[in-house]
């Protein structure tokens, strides 16, 4: 099992910046993915970014609606990410979510609690 614990979350004014992050334990994959998930009041849970992780290669992945404006990243120990966010907009406001999964898995596998994100205008 990865247990996946978020922190960072807050109210903040359009045009801000905020860092979540996700800290992972227990089990360790070897090859695998972290990604950020994003569930604002009424909509369904959206892909956010994610960071793939291989013994000699790493790489990001970033919904349109936040390139550019968002960064995924990892700590060398590799058992925390961060999304840093930058140019906050009301539309960014949801509850964000960590997760992780191996990458020969074809779901997510692995979730935290979530962190509430809000972008006042």
């Amino acid at each position: 099992q990865v247990q996946l614990v978020e922190s960072g979350g807050g109210l903040v004014q359009a045009g801000g910046s905020l860092r979540l992050s996700c800290a992972a334990s227990g089990r360790t994959l070897s090859s695998y993915a972290m990604g950020w998930f994003r569930q604002a009041p009424g909509k369904e849970r959206e892909f956010v970014a994610s960071i793939t992780i291989t013994a000699d290669f790493g790489s990001t992945s970033y919904a349109d609606s936040v390139k550019g404006r968002f960064t995924i990243s990892i700590t060398n120990a590799k058992n925390t990410v961060y999304l840093q966010m930058n140019s906050l907009k009301p539309e960014d406001t949801a509850v964000y979510y960590c997760a992780a999964r191996a990458t020969s898995a074809t779901t997510w596998t692995y979730w935290g609690q979530g962190t509430r994100v809000t972008v006042s205008s």
